[in-house]
């Protein structure tokens, strides 16, 4: 078996490991946010549990610029609702989810399922971490188990070594590269080969965090001494086991990648799989630069970042900004003195959060270009739209800095050789709240936190008109926009609602509400990107009763289920072209649930056409309801 099967087959609760079969597998720890979190916890409120059965963690990394009462309020309503239903507590400060969970609560062999598509990182130290929906999360939490499709299994042999200059952002951009942002969907990518060793486990977490812009269930890499070592260095060495694929085991597929011949890499604008060497763009000018996020914030980046700044200065016309991922790591560099390296160079150091990754600040000037060693580049989620963000590593993100333009490091960097994670790190946790240490917890809710919306089950002839008609890659920043305008309003859908697509089609929202609701018409992985169910629920407090696409990214569809929006495919991609918006459509729902088709007419041109609906038992009975929470509504007080 390979380590995926092995994982798998450790917490099948049912089904069988056929790719594509539907699968339960047990769920050991869960993770949430602030961004999403809001409406993840008062989703677990509707289902009436006393505690969670997981171990979980909600983390408040995201919105954290608190201009209005809203983050605050939001961050109030957090702790005060996980720490009465049994999840600890990471307060604002303490880091990025993933890195903190990584450092904190990651332990090899176990399953993780969090709010956030970048849950995946923890694959990076062994888990099998899957990213999903705020709803999948709290029916996580409650029951300990997640649905999910059984992937297939792609193997990425890494044999060879990578040169000082090169670094493990560099392999994920060769993987997308070969893949496509499409390219994992239904799958899981596991690490194999000779060159694994040589990768230490923030190096590893880079490369499976990315794996998130493949559109894969998950990546994951063997539990070996480098995680031994890690894990030691972090007080945790009794949760270390050895992990790894039988010899001879077989995959579905296997691409082989030699990590000494790989050269410094850069997705251009506006899509992660747009990778081009560094080389192709060197000597453009460059207007910002941002190092960190959960890709590349651990305190080796920083190290390393620190190591190239020493002694030099940013170039006047760059602003340089730099993300620790975590207050360990921000601690560990002020310790050493390399944080001191860092602002003597003139880089501006912010927040252990989120931040720029997600719009949350920092947003670069008009027609800017923005080095970011971010995971995503898609268009306007930096919060400029007219800006030109390109993906790169923290190596030629600061040499970048220094140069003012773009600048391709030497082959190999002697300053960064002997550059190692250290024997021990620093413990203190004193901003993680225990909810055993808390009783009696009385739940804060601000005015800004809303109900949210619940579909109603299907009834007759479903008949509306298309409202918009998208290209393909849509994501889900152009379906549900995450900046900091509009971030502090995740808990408050129907205000959200009003910004849905807005950076498509800003007359959309207005659109669909006068029409009564309407259809969706969508390209190729329609959905692809965040976890964020708020891209589901935003449709759906707007009447949005289906959408119709070429394909869809894996987290979107199981979001649009969950909330009782039919999700069709074109039998027929050809019949894509032939659909306007306003074109009124009509199908029979309990037909199409029964039958796994529709025939769709188009009322207002006279013809019919074939759309998908590839549903297991268990999505036909919530599609049938209205959404899970009907569904599961046995179970709601």
């Amino acid at each position: 078996m390979n380590l995926t099967q092995k994982l798998l087959s450790k917490h099948l609760v049912s089904g069988e490991l056929v790719p594509g079969a539907p699968i339960v597998i047990s769920i050991d720890q869960t993770l949430t946010q602030d961004s999403t979190g809001t409406m993840c916890y008062l989703q677990l409120e509707a289902l009436a549990v006393d505690k969670v059965v997981t171990k979980s963690v909600a983390y408040i990394d995201h919105n954290m610029l608190q201009s209005g009462f809203e983050n605050a309020d939001d961050h109030a309503y957090i702790q005060s609702v996980a720490l009465k239903h049994g999840v600890y507590v990471s307060k604002p400060g303490n880091g990025i989810c993933h890195q903190v969970h990584l450092e904190r609560f990651g332990v090899p062999g176990q399953t993780l399922v969090g709010s956030d598509s970048h849950t995946p990182t923890g694959g990076g130290i062994g888990m099998l971490a899957i990213g999903a929906g705020g709803l999948d999360v709290a029916l996580a939490m409650a029951k300990g188990t997640l649905n999910l499709a059984c992937p297939k299994v792609v193997e990425v042999k890494l044999v060879g070594k990578l040169h000082s200059s090169v670094t493990a952002k560099d392999v994920i951009l060769e993987v997308l590269r070969i893949l496509t942002v499409k390219g994992g969907v239904g799958k899981v990518m596991e690490y194999t080969g000779e060159g694994v060793s040589t990768l230490s486990v923030p190096e590893r977490a880079t490369i499976t965090n990315m794996g998130a812009e493949l559109g894969a269930t998950t990546s994951v890499f063997p539990s070996d001494e480098m995680t031994k070592k890690f894990l030691s260095a972090q007080g945790r060495a009794k949760d270390y086991i050895e992990l790894k694929a039988d010899d001879g085991a077989t995959y579905d597929e296997s691409i082989t990648i030699d990590l000494s011949k790989l050269k410094p890499l850069c997705s251009a604008p506006h899509m992660p799989d747009n990778v081009v060497p560094v080389e192709d763009i060197k000597g453009m000018k460059v207007d910002q630069v941002c190092i960190g996020s959960c890709t590349d914030s651990s305190l080796l980046t920083m190290l390393k970042v620190a190591a190239v700044l020493k002694g030099k200065k940013v170039n006047p016309d760059v602003s340089l900004t730099i993300s620790p991922g975590s207050r360990q790591v921000l601690t560990m560099l002020s310790r050493c003195g390399a944080l001191g390296d860092i602002l003597d160079s003139g880089a501006r150091v912010l927040e252990c959060a989120c931040g720029p990754c997600i719009g949350m600040g920092q947003s670069p000037k008009t027609d800017a270009v923005s080095l970011r060693t971010f995971n995503r580049n898609f268009f306007a989620r930096s919060g400029t739209k007219s800006a030109k963000v390109y993906l790169v590593s923290p190596i030629v993100a600061a040499y970048s800095a220094i140069a003012g333009v773009v600048a391709e490091p030497p082959k190999n960097v002697k300053i960064l050789d002997g550059i190692t994670l250290p024997d021990a790190f620093d413990i203190n946790d004193n901003l993680i709240l225990d909810p055993k240490d808390f009783n009696d917890i009385e739940v804060v809710r601000g005015p800004n936190i809303k109900p949210f919306p619940v579909g109603k089950p299907p009834e007759g002839v479903i008949e509306k008109a298309v409202t918009i008609k998208t290209g393909d890659n849509i994501t889900t920043d152009d379906i549900m926009p995450s900046n900091a305008k509009l971030l502090p309003f995740r808990s408050n859908v129907p205000y959200l609602s009003k910004f849905c697509l807005s950076t498509v089609d800003a007359d959309f929202a207005e659109r669909t509400e006068r029409s009564g609701g309407g259809i969706i018409v969508g390209g190729e992985n329609y959905g692809q990107g965040s976890s964020r169910e708020h891209a589901a629920l935003a449709p759906l407090q707007l009447g949005i009763r289906a959408v119709i696409a070429k394909s869809f990214a894996r987290m979107h569809r199981d979001n649009l289920i969950n909330s009782g929006i039919f999700p069709f495919v074109f039998d027929n991609k050809a019949d894509y072209d032939k659909i306007d918006r306003g074109d009124e459509l009509s199908f029979n729902p309990i037909n199409a649930i029964d039958g796994g088709e529709a025939t769709i007419k188009n009322v207002t041109k006279g013809y019919t056409f074939i759309a998908l609906l590839d549903l297991n038992d268990r999505q036909k009975a919530i599609l049938k309801a209205g959404g899970t929470i009907n569904y599961v509504k046995g179970n709601i007080q």
